[in-house]
């Protein structure tokens, strides 16, 4: 059978209506409240499950409730407290600091720019597209995870592995109002069928519009 690359503004919009009819009442699996819930239960979401992270925040955020507390939190009860998530150190060190600077430099807020969310320390463009789009309606970008870059390169809508290119490739293929809304899709159907070691293309709804899809 001929491949089929998604390397059309049509063909990526079929792709999301597939996705859309599938996954309708997805949303965010982070647990937030507020803009500065969003930017640490992100930053901690790093290299561990969005499942772990919320359970680590329902008692981090009871603890921690505004960016000062972070700020002056002792390191090593930080750590702590964010054990289990992982790379629990450096996670700490950049949320400790990152805090630190919305304190002096951003009057406790979390920033509403992009220039300003990736000059803190633990944030890079995906955790700054997350906390932008989710916590304040504003789309500067496609947030790409692990899942969104395995999708997009198995689907052909890039080849780079790259993220930053990855999100360059996304935001030339996808209309800027589903730019938020491809990534949750991509997210949720990479957990639950476009898995890393074993895809389940039988079931899969994009497997007449994939061109991995028979590869497997």
């Amino acid at each position: 059978m001929k491949e089929i690359t998604l390397n059309s503004n049509a063909q990526v919009s079929t792709m999301l209506s597939l996705l859309e009819n599938e996954y309708s009442g997805i949303k965010i699996a982070l647990k937030y409240e507020n803009p500065l819930e969003l930017l640490i239960a992100t930053i901690l979401s790093a290299q561990c499950t969005d499942e772990r992270v919320n359970m680590v925040t329902s008692k981090l955020f009871e603890k921690y409730t505004k960016a000062e507390d972070y700020a002056n939190a002792d390191l090593k009860e930080l750590e702590q407290d964010i054990y289990s998530t992982g790379f629990y150190r450096n996670k700490a060190k950049n949320i400790k600091k990152c805090c630190r600077i919305l304190v002096e430099k951003h009057n406790s807020q979390v920033p509403k720019s992009m220039k300003e969310l990736v000059e803190l320390p633990g944030v890079a463009r995906k955790t700054a597209n997350i906390v932008l789009s989710n916590a304040f309606n504003v789309v500067e970008g496609i947030a790409v995870d692990t899942h969104v870059r395995r999708l997009s390169k198995r689907l052909g809508l890039t080849e780079n592995t790259n993220p930053d290119k990855i999100e360059k490739d996304l935001m030339r293929l996808v209309p800027k109002d589903k730019w938020l809304r491809i990534t949750d899709l991509l997210i949720f159907h990479g957990r639950r069928v476009c898995v890393a070691r074993k895809p389940k293309c039988d079931i899969c709804v994009l497997k007449r519009v994939c061109p991995s899809a028979f590869s497997f």
